[in-house]
């Protein structure tokens, strides 16, 4: 049998698990986005290059 307090250090250490779970998932999403866009940018960068190219 558990105590109270014993749960409620158990549910405070399951909440900051969860906090910290939660952060790593948006931090992992919000990497993805930033590799997609500076793909994106490198791509239009290297189209501009070529279009000036193209024109000279």
């Amino acid at each position: 049998m558990t105590s109270h307090v014993d749960e409620q250090v158990q549910a405070r250490i399951a909440a900051a698990s969860a906090k910290r779970a939660k952060r790593r998932q948006q931090r992992d999403e919000l990497d993805e986005a930033r590799a997609h866009g500076l793909e994106a940018r490198h791509t239009a960068k290297m189209r501009r290059w070529a279009a000036e190219e193209a024109d000279e």
